[in-house]
């Protein structure tokens, strides 16, 4: 066995009890482990706080020393003896009926997880000896967390008041009817009062008599003391137990008086000085909580944790560091009762040894050393440790499966000379009396120890989130138990805890808390037992509890029927681990969470509204009338009104020094608790509604939005009403507000369609969200941010709304007190402000082709499509008729100022977007912008467009020219922005199409629509080969991608143009020999590039079979200027092989008029499963018109060439091969089916027969596919 010395220091000011227990780890912790025989039992104890000094040595007296004389320091006040030495009651006076609340409230942290039991040594001594003793036991049990309080409860104490104040008499009532009807108290006789006086004589003799003196009490005061000493060292119960301030002496107590309780976290931090203010005053007037213990020590004993209080005297020195001291009366032997007593206090407070002293008579005898591990076996006490540790394990287990219900009273009484120990719900049974729970003087201890005990927890619980069911289930029962009236800021603080509990910042911190919350257990309950083992433990639970429980007590939760249970090993098996019984509903929906944070919030609300005493000049609000979220539609100076709300806005939320000195709209006082939970619970709600904003703009809910929001920013209008300075987080949070107001109205201004359902979800309320209106409307008119959340009805005025909230959260984030400390925030804010520039340039943008296309009543503005110039078979340069005067003076422009207003609005917004975005480096937003200035450039080049008197298209003007190339310029710059296509490959390949595009509309145009009036064909010619080339430059033919067909089709649309253009020019052209041989190659060549790109598109037959027939012309066009037979002959033979290649045309044609012909067969037949669209899809596919036209061309081309070789063949001089002469007749056969063909006969028809005549002109081979040269 291992000796250890004690130490301890020496502290009385209650205020170092929490210094005490931290720096106990490391200096003052005392533990040991004991080891007794072969009955191991272990024993650790560890010091919390001691306010004795260190131990020292005891005075040997001297044989024949007579106790009954008192030495000179009787009674008087001494360190050393602690509490034991103030009465002639010594160690085994009666503890307070609050002791345990004492020790609770001092070591908080304790409470909940890590102690099982807190209590009186005495009353564990108590416990453990029950299967030993025939006396009474009757103690109150109270459950916080997973901890257990134990207190003495003095029946006939609590009797005699009942007969005083009439209190509690549905207690005596029951107690005589169905417990002791006979039992009463035995009064103590004279012996025992004497034995109690030697008691405390000796131990005065036994210590050194310098402490400090007081007067010694005369025979009066000794006698009197020893008279009534059961009267005066009885518990004193408190009459009526309620908070020793009133709510206007609370604010004036000084501040060490007043307890911190918990603060606000995260965004809605606060500044220390409006934290929570005190709950109860823990000075003198603390009605029995204080803690009195000389030592407060925490044992464990085998596997149970407990926290107990003891006032035992410890002396040292010498070779025996620390030892109990015992006085014994020689002629009475120990008995095992004695002896567990001796045994459990050394235990408890460590010591390893006991110094008996024997006297007879007061007599001083002798003095005996007996070591701890020997007291068991002492001769006529002898007992077994380990039945005295199955005997706590028993009793522990019993209460923990039985004591369920936080902030129930239990009583466990066992009667005197019983065996059965019953459990009583002493709540239960006064709710079914029907008194009130204020009667119950443990309720207000117990529910500001859940308060305290939460309230500490939610300090560490971003430590340990499964914590968080716990504190909910702490605060809500604490709640249970008070009064409204009463106790109203201890309600405010519970219900504003509870809604600090529900973190809304960010996904995964919901996710967790969730699960926790769900963990949590139910309102008061608790089980003992693993999920996988709650039906097994519900089993063996009732088991014991209903085979042992008497028949006619139906009132006991639960009864052991014999104590002699408690010896046995595991009689009540029960695991120390608390699950909860019931899951709380509370689901993962964050609407959910929010909607129960602001139920809290409301509730809190009302409690602090019910504590001011200074009512309200305003007229009582009606809560079950709904406030009106007013909306309307804007006037046109609607934009300004919203710049000054907002200047106005700034003004009032920065931040300032300066502390409200009057009282608010309410009459409630700045500094007091009032003003600071306001301030909190304003906060709380504000957040709560920003995150159902936020929700319900993911759920695309904008008018529900936006009803949040404006909820959200009415509740800080509030705040900021009653606060003399808002601390940077606030304003941080704010910020967020603004940016999350400015989002929601740019998607209403987005989503116009839709404004009659948002409307609607705009205007409803529930009745919490009319309640906490009514709340704020005490503080504050709300009407601060009204412009900035109505839902307007003009587009553009809520993209003027959405931009001046974004400035104020940019205005606030570069403010000097959030300058360098919101960076991060600072980068989205400049990003949503280059968004709305971006938004509302492209509206002004859009406004303005809209005001085009108005004007020009539905003729087609862009001339650009590819598509338009499909109809053509050759494409000629075309211009205004240049002979005719009348025509030239006749031409005007239509471009009016409010156009020209809004290009300049679009502008400017593009450019003060592209600002922003530079400002945050952001290069591919920057590139988005640029492109949409080219886009507003290509407008205007549209509205600059000639139109004649005979509202025809006019000459392409300069400056058309002019802002066709600016946008050409912004494409580039945006490209440049860009850098590389692997930066952003989405952005830069619509930014290259959009360039290419420019290009290629230029280019036509241009050559549609030559300036012959300006420029010379030869230099119109050469622009538009070189803008034709730039957009070809700009069709990516190699990346796969959606673009990559339109890119085909465009690259094979510019070859058939230049062709085209080149083709006219050399039938135009006279002159220079050499520009026409380069012209007729140029015609090949990309005759020959169009044909091969058209070839690969599978949807564009009628493009690829116009310009095969473009190359016949050609050939023809050729043949008529040749002289030589022999060369006609080659060349119409040539034009005949090209004809040939429109065979893959025609297939493709034929295909979609087959598909065609059968959707139309399944819609005659079955009409109601026609699928959806299909008309309009074949309509699209294939343009019937267009084909019969080609088709027009295609009969005469083709038997032009049929009838021009027959001729030029029989006219041959040469004789004719066999296989000439069977190609001949061919030639003659197809012609003669081709001249026999009905005109009339259906489009299908006519193409097949085309098929037929091709196929046999020319059978196919291999590959269908046409050339790609000549």
């Amino acid at each position: 066995m291992s000796v250890l010395n004690m130490s301890s220091q020496d502290k009385t000011d209650t205020d170092l009890r929490q210094e005490e227990e931290h720096s106990s780890s490391e200096d003052n912790k005392q533990e040991g482990v004991i080891c007794l025989g072969n009955n191991e039992v272990k024993s650790r104890a560890v010091v919390k706080y001691s306010a004795a000094p260190p131990p020292s040595s005891y005075a040997l007296l001297q044989e024949k020393t007579d106790l009954k004389l008192p030495p000179a320091n009787w009674l008087r006040e001494n360190a050393q003896l602690g509490p034991a030495g103030t009465t002639i009651l010594g160690s085994s006076r009666k503890s307070k009926p609050f002791s345990s609340f004492g020790m609770a409230f001092d070591f908080i942290d304790c409470i909940g997880d890590d102690v099982d039991v807190v209590s009186d040594s005495e009353n564990i001594k108590k416990l453990l000896k029950i299967p030993y003793s025939k006396s009474h036991v009757s103690m109150a049990v109270h459950r916080v967390g997973s901890t257990l309080l134990l207190d003495e409860l003095d029946i006939q104490e609590l009797f005699m008041r009942s007969s005083q104040t009439n209190d509690w008499t549905w207690l005596k009532e029951f107690y005589q009817r169905l417990i002791d009807q006979k039992w009463q108290r035995k009064k103590k006789s004279k012996e025992h009062w004497n034995e109690k006086a030697i008691l405390s004589k000796f131990l005065y003799y036994s210590i050194n008599s310098d402490g400090t003196a007081v007067s010694v009490p005369s025979d009066t005061e000794q006698t009197g003391d020893e008279g009534c000493g059961a009267g005066t060292d009885g518990p004193s119960w408190p009459a009526t137990f309620s908070s020793s301030t009133t709510d206007s002496e609370e604010s004036a107590l000084p501040k060490e008086e007043q307890v911190d309780t918990y603060a606000l976290g995260h965004v809605s931090s606060v500044p220390k000085e409006q934290n929570l203010p005190t709950l109860f005053n823990e000075g003198e007037n603390s009605q029995g909580l204080r803690n009195d213990f000389v030592r407060n020590i925490l044992w464990t004993f085998e596997d149970i944790h407990m926290l107990v209080g003891s006032n035992m005297p410890i002396f040292g020195g010498g070779r025996y560091p620390a030892v109990s001291l015992r006085l014994r009366d020689n002629n009475k032997p120990i008995n095992v009762l004695t002896g567990i007593d001796y045994w459990l206090d050394n235990l408890m407070c460590n010591v390893p040894e006991l110094v008996m002293c024997f006297h007879v008579n007061g007599i001083v005898q002798k003095y005996e050393m007996i070591k701890t591990e020997d007291i068991p076996n002492l001769e006529n006490s002898t007992f077994s440790t380990r039945v005295v540790k199955d005997i706590a394990q028993n009793i522990l287990s019993f209460l923990k499966s039985n004591c369920t219900k936080e902030g129930h009273t239990y009583w466990l009484f066992k009667a005197s000379g019983s065996d059965i120990v019953k459990l009583y719900d002493l709540t239960t049974l006064c709710e079914e009396a029907a008194e009130e729970k204020c009667q119950n003087p443990f309720t207000l201890p117990v529910a500001v120890l859940l308060y305290k005990v939460a309230s500490n927890m939610m300090l560490k619980k971003s430590q340990n989130r499964k914590i968080y069911g716990t504190i909910r289930t702490l605060l809500l029962n604490c709640i249970k138990l008070l009064d409204e009236d009463r106790h109203p800021q201890i309600i405010a603080s519970a219900h504003y805890m509870l809604a600090e509990l529900f973190q809304l910042d960010d996904v995964s911190e919901d996710e967790g808390n969730g699960e926790s919350l769900r963990g949590g257990g139910s309102e008061d309950s608790y089980s003992d037992e693993d999920e996988e083992d709650e039906e097994e433990d519900e089993d063996e639970r009732c088991s014991f509890s209903t085979a042992s429980e008497p028949q006619h007590d139906s009132k006991a939760v639960a009864v052991i029927k014999s104590v002699g249970e408690l010896s046995v090993p595991e009689k009540y098996k029960s695991t120390h681990q608390i699950r909860p019984n019931f899951a709380y509903p509370v689901s993962q929906d964050k609407e959910e969470k929010c909607r129960l944070v602001l139920s809290y919030v409301l509730k809190g609300l009302k409690a602090v509204d019910s504590s001011i005493k200074k009512e309200s000049d305003l007229p009582a609000a009606d809560p079950s009338t709904p406030i009106p979220l007013k909306y309307e539609e804007r006037s046109p100076n609607g934009a300004r009104e919203v710049e000054q709300e907002i200047a106005l806005l700034l003004d009032r939320v920065g931040p300032c020094n300066e502390e409200l000195k009057v009282p608010t709209r309410s009459g409630m006082l700045p500094g007091t608790w009032q003003h600071r939970m306001k301030l909190q619970l304003f906060l709380k709600a504000s957040k709560a509604y920003y995150v159902l904003s936020d929700a319900a703009t993911n759920l695309l809910k904008y008018g529900r939005a936006l009803r949040y929001i404006k909820l959200a920013l009415q509740c800080h209008d509030a705040y900021c009403s009653i606060s003399g300075g808002l601390h940077a987080q606030v304003l941080l949070f704010h910020c967020q507000c603004l940016s999350l107001c400015g989002d929601v109205q740019l998607m209403l201004a987005q989503n116009a369609s839709n404004r009659a359902a948002y409307l609607e979800e705009y205007s409803y309320q529930t009745k919490d969200d009319q309640e906490i209106l009514h709340c704020l409307h005490r503080e504050s008119s709300c009407q601060a941010f009204s412009m900035a959340t109505d839902l307007a009805l003009d587009p553009e005025y809520q993209l003027i709304v959405s931009c001046k909230c974004y400035e104020a959260a940019h205005d606030l984030l570069t403010s000097g007190v959030l300058k360098d400390q919101a960076q991060e925030q600072l980068g989205q804010v400049l990003k949503r402000l280059g968004n709305i520039r971006n938004e509302m340039g492209v509206f002004y943008m859009n406004q303005a082709a809209a005001m085009q296309a108005e004007k020009e009543g539905g003729r087609k503005k862009d001339c650009t499509n590819a598509k338009k110039t499909r109809s053509k078979s050759i494409i000629f340069f075309s211009g205004p008729d240049q002979k005719n005067p009348e025509n030239q003076a006749t031409m005007r422009r239509s471009v009016c100022v409010a156009e020209q207003e809004l290009w300049k609005k679009s502008f400017s917004c593009f450019e003060k977007g592209m600002q922003y975005f530079s400002a945050i480096s952001d290069s591919v937003n920057t590139a988005l912008l640029l492109c949409n200035i080219g886009r507003l450039m290509r407008i205007c080049a549209q509205a600059h467009c000639v139109i004649t008197s005979e509202q025809s298209r006019g000459e392409f003007s300069p400056e058309e020219t002019l802002y066709y190339n600016k946008a050409i310029d912004y494409y580039q710059r945006a490209l440049k922005a860009l850098g590389c296509r692997e930066s952003h490959s989405a952005v830069w390949d619509s930014v290259n199409w959009e360039l290419s595009t420019t290009y290629f509309t230029l280019a036509t145009l241009l050559q549609d629509y030559a300036p012959l009036s300006r420029k010379a064909q030869e230099q119109i010619e050469r622009e538009v080969t070189e803008t034709m080339m730039k957009s070809l430059r700009y069709c990516d033919l190699q990346t796969e991608s959606a673009r990559q067909p339109l890119y085909q089709y465009r690259a094979a649309t510019i070859h058939h143009r230049l062709a085209s253009m080149y083709h006219s020019c050399y039938r135009n052209q006279v002159g220079d020999e050499s520009d026409r041989k380069q012209h007729k190659a140029l015609a090949e060549q990309h005759y020959s590039k169009a044909v091969r790109l058209f070839v690969n598109l599978s949807d564009a037959p009628c493009e690829l079979l116009r310009t095969l027939l473009e190359r016949v012309a050609f050939a023809e066009f050729t043949m008529a200027g040749q002289n030589s037979s022999a060369v006609k002959l080659k060349t119409l033979t040539g034009a005949l092989e090209i004809m040939c290649e429109t065979r893959h045309a025609f297939r493709l044609i034929h295909k979609e008029l087959l598909e065609q012909q059968e959707n139309i067969t399944k819609a005659e037949e079955k009409p109601e499963e026609v699928p959806e669209g299909s008309e309009s899809s074949s309509s699209s596919e294939l343009n019937t018109e267009e084909v019969l036209k080609l088709i027009g061309i295609f009969e005469p081309s083709f038997s032009f060439l049929l009838l021009q070789v027959i001729k030029l063949s029989s006219a041959s001089k040469r004789k004719l091969s066999g296989k000439e002469e069977e190609q001949v007749k061919i030639y003659k056969s197809v012609y003669s089916r081709l001249l026999r063909a009905e005109k009339s006969d259906p489009l299908i028809q006519r193409v097949s027969l085309f098929l037929e005549l091709l196929d046999q002109l020319n059978p196919p081979s291999g590959s269908e596919e046409p050339r790609s040269s000549s």
